[in-house]
């Protein structure tokens, strides 16, 4: 069987490239950033990557842009940013978030109809504005005729030397949902750290600090933050943010090798996000960052130094979204795959009344 797939906010490929090695084929791909199209297209050249405005992508049809028919195509993924929307839990369909990046992963899932979506976002917006805007986006998956699943999964917990959590939301069609079952993939035994990844790095690009700042770093030990040095250099160094509430954890941050990286940012040195090095005083080359994303090392990024963090920053660890994609490909084998043909004209007959 063929495992097709069209992913929507692509970035620079932690997503697409996951499920690739978990057996999808990518019949299209959507990113509007030029380096992060730029890394899909020099290193996957047969990919279908669309560097465009999504908005003008789904006023085509998207049926003849990607050459499937509506109904076959089995897997959409993708994670749209998600604003508050002005009509949240009002029940307007998609006109709740017309104007919106949501909008337009909406319009895909309607026009395509896959057998089954992933969506993916940061976990806060399960909460976002009470819990509203989550509820809007799950009304209208609902509404589209799929049955839901959603879990918020740890990269750690699947061979990710990180902790990053993401929400994982899987749709299933509901004509093919009574024929099998969808399940999250199982945590790992072992969970790596640091010093298992950060092995024979090959060199790259990498941020430097000012010398101000690495003479500070250059007191805090590994594992330890700004409650480890002198309070009044601390305390000079932080400024404001020594009078905000909470831990401050972030701040002057250096890690060890036997610790996962807290979560990879798409800025390599904001004061409140430091990540520094265990061992040199330096924050994570673009490489460093990339293995600590499960980048494999052949895999190449585009643009200036900037650019590349960020498409780093932005990426779903690769690891992760493998174990995801064999997940929904288990699911996909399960289905009675008799009755897709029938299926498939249901689908076109309903759209013609």
């Amino acid at each position: 069987m063929q495992y097709t797939s069209i992913e929507l906010f692509a970035g620079a490929g932690g997503l697409a490239l996951g499920l690739e090695m978990a057996g999808f084929e990518h019949i299209g791909l959507v990113e509007f950033d030029k380096y992060a199209a730029q890394t899909l297209k020099h290193n996957r050249p047969n990919w279908n990557v669309l560097c465009e405005n999504i908005e003008n992508v789904t006023k085509r049809n998207l049926e003849k842009e990607f050459n499937i028919k509506k109904g076959e195509l089995c897997l959409l993924s993708g994670g749209a940013p998600c604003q508050s929307f002005s009509y949240a839990g009002k029940r307007l369909g998609l006109n709740d978030v017309r104007g919106t990046m949501f909008y337009h992963y909406a319009i895909f899932l309607h026009q395509l109809q896959p057998k089954i979506f992933l969506f993916e976002n940061v976990k806060g917006l399960i909460s976002n504005e009470k819990g509203k805007t989550f509820e809007t986006i799950m009304n209208i998956f609902r509404d589209e005729g799929y049955s839901l699943q959603y879990k918020v999964l740890n990269a750690w917990d699947y061979g990710v030397a990180q902790k990053r959590e993401r929400l994982i939301i899987i749709g299933m069609r509901n004509d093919l949902s009574y024929s099998t079952n969808f399940a999250f993939p199982n945590k790992h035994s072992y969970k790596p750290v640091l010093r298992d990844i950060l092995i024979n790095v090959p060199d790259s690009e990498c941020a430097k600090y000012s010398e101000h700042k690495a003479k500070i770093f250059d007191l805090v030990p590994a594992g330890g933050y700004w409650r480890d040095i002198d309070c009044e250099i601390a305390k000079e160094y932080m400024k404001n943010c020594w009078y905000m509430e909470g831990g401050r954890t972030g701040i002057l941050r250096r890690l060890s090798l036997d610790e996962p990286c807290l979560t990879i940012l798409t800025a390599s040195q904001m004061k409140q996000t430091d990540r520094c090095h265990p061992i040199e005083v330096r924050p994570f080359s673009v490489r460093e960052s990339a293995r600590i994303q499960s980048f494999p090392d052949e895999w190449e990024f585009i643009g200036p130094i900037g650019a590349q963090y960020k498409q780093v920053g932005n990426a779903v660890p690769c690891n992760l979204s493998k174990e995801i994609g064999l997940a929904i490909k288990n699911a996909l084998r399960n289905i009675n795959i008799s009755n897709t043909d029938t299926i498939v004209e249901k689908i076109y007959k309903s759209s013609a009344l």
